[in-house]
């Protein structure tokens, strides 16, 4: 009888250690993989960013051009 105990004592905890590898195995691959997404986030904002960027000189261009054909009709 306790041959049988020890016997599923052992098996159990081996499996418990599989399990265990396992998910940490899993966790270990979710993590690495945020780690390597981890700046796209920021890219994404940077391109934001410049479009914005972009688009506000544009329209600076286009007020300043305005304002001087503007000017120039005042004399």
């Amino acid at each position: 009888m306790y041959y049988l105990l020890a016997t599923m004592h052992t098996l159990g905890a081996r499996l418990q250690d599989q399990l265990q590898d396992k998910v940490e195995g899993r966790a270990r691959a979710v993590l690495d993989e945020r780690h390597r997404d981890r700046g796209s986030v920021s890219m994404d904002q940077v391109i934001w960013a410049v479009a914005v960027i972009a688009i506000a000189g544009v329209v600076v261009a286009a007020v300043t051009a305005y304002v001087k054909k503007k000017a120039g009709q005042i004399q």
